[in-house]
This record gives structure tokens, sequence and C-alpha cells, in this order.
């Protein structure tokens, strides 16, 4: 059986986790990645889109492959068709907040139909002999929070983890995670919880772990522009000592390797705009950098970005 307990994990973010990017995270010693997430409906109609999303590198294991969905035999069909792709589990998206999702019934929406939740698990454990897992939120609204009662109703249709965001879909990223949701989820049930939610350093996964009791600790937003973000929390668990944050060399070397990789995996026109917003998120808070944010979405090719940042950074 796969482990999921004692990990480092980088959320599944869509239009953030493509694959150089998780490789960067691996080499900074992430423990488990995901796959951004799969639609299973455009996987059944062979939508171009899908293809991209679900390739991997050997460098990249373990890693788990997240698809998202309403209909459980079509789900479980597709979970079947990627059984042999090379990943270590298929997690089932139930959290994402992004309206044209939701309208359509799927990611967080799911958590309006706990029945249905049951069914979608039950559908792919029996198509698949990986490890099923979901990702879920603190609930709906507010006033719902029903993550501990789905975390229960997932666990006894077969699922072999859940990770909990503490936040409700209506708060999307806003406001305070509430870690208290996620611990009465790991106190509901017995398979491992990922806690997920305000984890930005070492000092958070320990509190996390203390206030919650989770098995393994997820971060999002904080890896964004910070591949780094894992080995300094793998560093301090290790020692209780953080480490320098990165220099402007290592900052530019590292968005230049991405946007080397980028090109490598996607064309110089999709790796060079798709590698823009990543460069804004690099650069945050360093000085002189909001003229390479204003300019750096006119930039074409590797060189002209190369110049760019080398110009504000060095």
């Amino acid at each position: 059986m796969f482990d999921f307990k004692d990990k480092i994990i980088l959320a599944p973010m869509a239009g953030i986790c493509d694959l150089p990017f998780r490789l960067l995270c691996k080499e900074q010693g992430v423990d488990i990645l995901y796959t951004e997430m799969v639609s299973a409906k455009g996987m059944h109609y062979n939508n171009k889109n899908t293809g991209p999303l679900i390739m991997t590198d050997k460098r990249e294991e373990p890693i788990g492959v997240q698809i998202f969905g309403s209909e459980p035999e079509l789900m479980g069909e597709q979970a079947k068709r990627l059984e042999d792709k090379g990943f270590s589990f298929i997690d089932v998206n139930m959290g994402c907040p992004v309206p044209k999702i939701v309208n359509n019934g799927e990611g967080s929406a799911l958590m309006k139909n706990p029945a249905l939740i049951g069914r979608i698990v039950e559908a792919l454990v029996k198509s698949v002999n990986l490890p099923v897992t979901i990702k879920i939120r603190a609930g709906f609204t507010p006033d719902n929070l029903n993550a501990p009662e789905i975390a229960k109703i997932a666990q006894e249709s077969g699922a072999s983890a859940v990770a909990v965001h503490g936040r409700t879909r209506e708060q999307y990223y806003q406001g305070v995670a509430n870690w208290d949701i996620i611990r009465q989820v790991k106190e509901n049930v017995t398979i491992p919880v990922i806690g997920n939610g305000d984890v930005t350093c070492g000092r958070d996964v320990l509190r996390i772990k203390e206030v919650t009791g989770c098995d393994s600790f997820m971060i999002g937003r904080a890896a964004k522009g910070n591949p780094w973000i894992f080995k300094e929390i793998k560093h301090f668990l290790k020692t209780g000592e953080e480490l320098p944050r990165p220099t402007n060399q290592e900052i530019r070397d590292m968005m230049l390797r991405q946007a080397r990789l980028m090109i490598e995996y996607k064309g110089e026109f999709t790796g060079i705009h798709e590698m823009r917003k990543h460069v804004a998120w690099y650069t945050q808070g360093i000085k002189d950098s909001a003229k390479l944010r204003a300019s750096i979405n006119m930039v074409e090719s590797y060189e002209e970005m190369q110049e760019l940042i080398d110009k504000t950074l060095l």
C-alpha cells in the first residue's frame, strides 16, 4: 500500500503544477506530487488538452494523477485508462472553487452531495488496483462544514487517504484556514489525513501537526515561485534551523532553468507565455522588481526573458 504518512506534498494547483515546475520541486525534496487536475469527461472525448496534463517524467515518482468529474461510471472508466501510466495513486478533486467547475456540479460542488461522493469513490476503487484518494475543502459554505462526514463516507467507500483544505468553497483562498475541521476529520477516520491551508514553512508544519494530528502536509500557494520551500521545511524539521532565503542569483538561475524546461516540454511560444506568471511570483518582494513584472508580459523569447531578468536581479 502506498504510504501517505509523514510526507511533504505539493498541492495539485491548476496552471501552476505542470511537469517543469514539479521537477524543480522534486529536486528540492518534495515527497509526493500530483498532476494538475484532468477532466474525466475530457479524457472520455479524447480532448487534446488532456494529454499534456497527464504527461510525467520518471524523476517525479511518486506522483498521483488528479481527475475531476461527477459521473461515477465514466470516472471509473477513465481511471482504468490511467492505471498503467506510472501513477502511484488516483486522486479525485472535490475542492476546486472555480465557477465553471462548480456550476458543472464538479470540484467543490460535490461536497453538497455526500452520497454521490461515496458512489464516485466506490466506482474508482472497483475499477483500479491503485489507491484512490480525495481532496476536499472544509465545506461548501460556512454553515455546512461537512468535511468530517464526507471523509467518513470516502473511507467507507474504499478511499486510501483524504486531503483537506481548511477553507470553504465560499472562502476561495481568502481568510484563515480552519485547522479545527482538519482535526475533526482526523478524529473521524482511520485513513491518512493530509492537512492543507496556511502551511508556509517548517514551523507551520509543526503547528498543524500539533493542532490537527494530520499525517502529512500539503503546500499550495506558498510554493508559487518558491520551489525551495520543500528543502527549507525539511531542513527545519531535521535541525530546528531556518535556511537563508535564496539569493537573487539563485532566484535568477531557478527561473531561467524553469523557462528552459518549459520550452523543452511545451515549445518556446507556449513555454515563454506560461512562464511569465511564474516570473512575477519568483520576483515578488525583490527590490526594483515591479518594473520587471510590468514588462515581463511583453517578452516572446527566452533571450528577451533572460535579458530582462538579468537587468533586474544581477
